[in-house]
């Protein structure tokens, strides 16, 4: 039940990101990724483990995101002082999808082929869905879709990797009394 509701809090953070972006209205965009994100933080058991993965998402999300700006591949809207970089709100997503590692997407850890396949289709499917909502545009959609898919299918299972190990060295806290 708990995945559930973290899964439902995801999407909408996710949508009111977006359309935040989309619509020149990116503050409360990040505002709605925040509690979401601090909330997560708030009631994890393994509240280092869950702080590592998700600065370690926004550094990968920093990278790649910046890199498809650079290469012509995505144009987002509402791009931020710094229109070379990625925008602040696709960093935020980043960290909300880094809320979904150690919860709903658990069930892949020690599953990398499976993490491959799912991020090849669901990451370009994010980007697309957004594209749509108005959050940006691709100027070839056909050669961004195939590096998004290319591309997520190898960030997808290093973050479920990366997140089953940062559970092993953080185990969650003990609770109730000692």
């Amino acid at each position: 039940m708990i995945g559930l509701v973290q899964f439902c809090l995801f999407q909408a953070a996710w949508f009111a990101c977006v359309l935040g972006a989309a619509h020149g209205q990116v503050a409360a965009g990040l505002m709605a990724v925040a509690a979401v994100v601090l909330l997560h933080l708030a009631v994890s058991p393994a509240r280092a483990a869950d702080l590592a993965l998700t600065v370690l998402a926004m550094l990968i999300g920093l990278a790649w995101d910046s890199a498809m700006v650079r290469q012509g591949w995505v144009q987002y809207a509402s791009p931020g002082p710094l229109p070379q970089l990625a925008p602040i709100w696709i960093l935020a997503l980043w960290a909300l999808f880094a809320t979904l590692l150690r919860g709903p997407l658990a069930w892949l850890h020690g599953r990398p082929l499976l993490a491959a396949v799912l991020g090849a289709i669901g990451g370009p499917l994010s980007y697309l869905a957004a594209v749509r909502l108005g959050a940006g545009s691709f100027p070839d959609p056909a050669v961004a879709l195939a590096v998004l898919g290319a591309g997520w299918a190898v960030m997808t299972p290093a973050l479920i990797e990366s997140a089953r190990r940062l559970g092993r060295r953080h185990p969650p806290a003990p609770t109730g009394p000692t």
